[in-house]
This record gives C-alpha cells, sequence and structure tokens, in this order.
C-alpha cells in the first residue's frame, strides 16, 4: 500500500511539474481523486466525477486507479490525494482507530463530502454446490485485499454464520484477480463489495455465468444487529447477465471524503457540480441514479467539510462539521 501511495505522489509532482511548464492551471487548482481498482465501480464512476468537478467547479481533478478505501484515507493523510472514495465503515474506522486503522492509528485529515450510493456485499461463485455462505467452509474463498473494506465485511459475513479465517482457504485478491481466479478455477468463491452492477461481476457473468450467494433471513439479522454500519439491499434480477432472481445481501455506503484542509470554497463549488447536475452524471454511469440530497447528507459517524455543509444548508439541510468527542 505504501508503493501505491508513493507512486500517487508522484503523479501529484509530476501534475505540479506540468502546470508550471505549461502556465496552465496552478497546482493549487488541482486535486487529486483516489477511486479503486480498474475493474471496480470507484475507478469508472470516479472518472466521470472527476469530470463534472473540473468542467464546473474550475479545479483540474485527476482521478487515479488505487487499492481502495484506507489507501485513499491515508494518501489524503500523506497530503497526496486531496479528494478519495471510501466505504463508510472503513472511513469510520480510520476516524476512531479501529479495526483496518488499529496500527496505523486514527486520522482526522479528511472530512465527509457526499454519501453517494450502495456498495453491495456481493459473494459470487461458478461452483454450482455452494449456495449459502455456510458452504463456504474449507472452500478457497478470495476475502479483498488483506486489511481492505472487503476484508473486514467478509469477516463480518463469516463470522455471523460461525466460520473463522481459519475455516476457509483465504486468498487475498483484488476485484480483477478474483474474477480471473474463478474463472482459472482457481478459486472457489469471492467477496466483491462495490456498486451493483459491477464490471468484474458483469464480465464474469458474460463469459463463464457466475451465482451470487444471498445473505438473506437470520443471516442478515444477526449481521445488521451485531454491525449497525450495514443496511439491508435487495440486488434486483437482471442486473447481472443470467441472474433470474433477486439476491438479497447487506450494503454500505460508498463515500467521498476531501481532506480537512481544502479550502471552504472549492469543496462548496465540487459539491454544487455534482448535485446540481445529477442527471447528466446518470447518464453517463448508472451510480447517478442513486445521487441524493438526503442520501449524500447522511453520514453521522464523521464529520462533513464546511463547504459541503454550507451547500446543503442550502437546500434545507444541516450536517455535523464539528470534530467527533
Amino acid at each position: 500500500m505504501r508503493k501505491i501511495r508513493k507512486i500517487a505522489a508522484l503523479l501529484l509532482a509530476g501534475c505540479m511539474l506540468l502546470g508550471v511548464l505549461t502556465g496552465c492551471t496552478p497546482a493549487s487548482d488541482r486535486m487529486m481523486f483516489g477511486t479503486g481498482g480498474t475493474a471496480g465501480t470507484y475507478y469508472s464512476y470516479g472518472g466521470v466525477l472527476a469530470q463534472y468537478m473540473t468542467k464546473y467547479a474550475g479545479v483540474k481533478t485527476v482521478a487515479v486507479s488505487t487499492g481502495g478505501s484506507k489507501v485513499n484515507i491515508q494518501s489524503i493523510q500523506d497530503g497526496d490525494f486531496q479528494l478519495g472514495f471510501t466505504q463508510s465503515d472503513v472511513m469510520t474506522y480510520g476516524w476512531n482507530g479501529t479495526r483496518a486503522f488499529e496500527q496505523d492509528g486514527a486520522t482526522h485529515d479528511f472530512r465527509v463530502l457526499a454519501a453517494l450510493y450502495a456498495e453491495t456485499v456481493q459473494v459470487i461463485t461458478m461452483d454450482d454446490s455452494i449456495k449459502t455462505i455456510a458452504d463456504l467452509k474449507g472452500k478457497s474463498v478470495s476475502v479483498g485485499q488483506a486489511g481492505s473494506g472487503v476484508y473486514f465485511n467478509a469477516m463480518d459475513v463469516l463470522h455471523a454464520v460461525g466460520l473463522s479465517i481459519d475455516e476457509i482457504r483465504p486468498q487475498y485478491q483484488s476485484f480483477e484477480d478474483s474474477k480471473e481466479a474463478l474463472k482459472d478455477g482457481k478459486i472457489d468463491a469471492a467477496f466483491i463489495v462495490a456498486g451493483a452492477p459491477t464490471t468484474a461481476i458483469t464480465e464474469l457473468a458474460t463469459t463463464n455465468g457466475v451465482n451470487l450467494i444471498s445473505i438473506d433471513g437470520d443471516l442478515q439479522k444477526k449481521i445488521l444487529k451485531e454491525c449497525p454500519y450495514y443496511d439491508p439491499y435487495v440486488i434486483p434480477a437482471g442486473t447481472y447477465p443470467g441472474q433470474k432472481e433477486d439476491v438479497s445481501t447487506i450494503t454500505v455506503q460508498a463515500t467521498l471524503i476531501v481532506s480537512a484542509k481544502a479550502d471552504e470554497k472549492t469543496v462548496y463549488d465540487i459539491t454544487a457540480s455534482l448535485f446540481d447536475h445529477m442527471k447528466d452524471i446518470t447518464a453517463e454511469n448508472a451510480k447517478g441514479a442513486e445521487l441524493s440530497l438526503k442520501n449524500a447528507a447522511g453520514i453521522t459517524t464523521v464529520p462533513y467539510h464546511k463547504g459541503a455543509a454550507r451547500y446543503y444548508k442550502e437546500h434545507g439541510i444541516t450536517v455535523k462539521t464539528g470534530e467527533n468527542k
């Protein structure tokens, strides 16, 4: 992960140097935007949002592929990025210094700009004998990259069904690697946490066929009780090629965060660039359909940036901007 963060720093330095040499937009008006892996929703959606920020907020925004939630938070902490996507649960870990941030410690160098869409916990397999989460016992299962949000989501689900990490054969893979490993028969199942439809799953469903395992009934109730940062969710039939039935599961929120040091007016303009153009964004990426001011302002575990809060207040919504006590 540190390697990824160093690469991001080099990219940022390159952008700054280019601005100086060409007389283009000064580096202070640029923002590096950490997204996720190229096969996930973060990357494709982040590229669209960056275009709107650049066009309507007057801030040259560069969307960069990264390792995802934790990397993006730490890269903002390091000053390499100014914007980033993160799962709402991982963001809360970072703020409180728990779970994925237990060793690194808490960071308060970021603020919430908006909750954007539901990040769905999707458990996929090509093995017809795997019908429930309990059937993963003894199987080779991708649980996301080590320390990632996906990893902790996988641990929550496995724990709820009574399985420990030692009772599966865990593989620590990205979405793209999980897709290829399933296709090649190297793993039996994979956890993928992203907005549905997810590119990697769509590609696999199109070429090879894939089954989604439900997280429903008593299992879902237990997870929601033990882990209140989840919400119930249904992946509608037809979301993926060959998916004939609705699939029940759980979700967290895909959240856009910004550096706490970012200028208030700049963050206000960025917020406006998204929510003043929701229909246009939806035409370019299906996730835009989930944009709403009510959802955007729904985060309670981490404070919002004052620039975003000013935009929401103008639309009749008040969000918390003070430090958590």
